[in-house]
């Protein structure tokens, strides 16, 4: 099994993004399956077409996008990813859309089709907090989600695709009042065993938990 990790480079004025950070330090391997790390641009579009590319290239299994969502306290594999740009602030090189659909000819959204329960489930036994989450916002993270899903439902039949978020790095709220963070350790390890559920469950069904919120 191969599976492609992506991580964003830093933005929004940030030194560092702990999504590459930690990205750099997966394992190569993780119960047998081949980890290709990939850092993208926090770049509408651009961060899709280096995506594309590589995974045009090396054929994954699976395809898992690392996002920092600074201000969240756990580690949230994200359930659905939406067909719209929406973004409240530039990225990288200074794009702006607002209100624009990602893809023409896309479905209005795609969830999903990486085990998130059983993602959240495994966080939590390895001591880290985790949970689903259901909006992956309408900046560069849900972008890549929606294309990866695409990508996966136009050219990469049997791929499976997802994205999760993950809490600033403990350095990056130096500055930052009653910011939550963790350490880059405890993420690093919070995505390797949502990746050893992802192996774990490639071939079997969600675990059916409670993992919904009521706002």
């Amino acid at each position: 099994m191969k599976i492609l990790v992506t991580g964003f480079d830093p933005f929004g004025g940030e030194a560092i993004n702990p999504a590459i950070e930690a990205v750099k330090q997966l394992p190569n391997t993780i119960k047998g399956a081949e980890i290709i790390k990939l850092e993208i641009p926090t770049v509408f579009h651009q961060s899709a077409r280096v995506m594309r590319e590589k995974a045009l290239e090396v054929r994954p299994d699976v395809i898992l996008n690392i996002g920092q969502a600074g201000g969240r306290a756990e580690l949230t594999p994200e359930r659905v990813a939406i067909n719209q740009d929406d973004a409240r602030i530039p990225d990288n090189e200074g794009n702006q859309p607002i209100d624009v659909a990602i893809q023409a000819d896309g479905e209005s959204a795609y969830f999903s089709t990486l085990p998130i329960k059983a993602m959240v489930e495994a966080i939590r036994q390895a001591g880290l907090p985790a949970a689903v989450s259901n909006s992956a916002g309408t900046f560069v993270c849900n972008h890549i989600m929606y294309q990866s899903l695409y990508l996966a439902a136009t050219e990469l039949e049997g791929t499976k695709a997802g994205f999760m978020h993950i809490p600033y790095m403990t350095q990056q709220v130096v500055d930052k009042a009653n910011q939550p963070s963790m350490s880059l350790d405890d993420i690093v390890r919070g995505i390797e065993v949502a990746i050893e559920a992802i192996v774990e469950y490639h071939d079997q069904e969600d675990l059916k938990v409670i993992g919904g919120t009521t706002h």
